[in-house]
């Protein structure tokens, strides 16, 4: 196991805890983020030397969906 993998193992506690902490507070957004750690935190242990393309596979994701929200196209 190297160092990205453990750093994956403690994200996805880390995502898991958010969850439970944000039904605990019924703070959705909370749980939402902690899926995404959690999710995060599993393909990091699977694929530990593959952090930085996974980063900003996720970040580009995260922009399109933004952008889909903003502006939706509806014919």
């Amino acid at each position: 196991m190297n160092a990205d993998q453990l750093k994956g193992k403690w994200m996805r506690f880390k995502g898991e805890f958010k969850q439970q902490y944000g039904k605990f507070t019924n703070d959705a957004l909370r749980q939402i983020k902690g899926i995404d750690d959690t999710i995060i935190g599993k393909v990091q242990e699977r694929y530990g030397d593959k952090k930085d393309a996974l980063m900003k596979w996720e970040k580009q994701g995260q922009n399109s969906s933004t952008a889909e929200t903003a502006h939706p196209n509806i014919p």
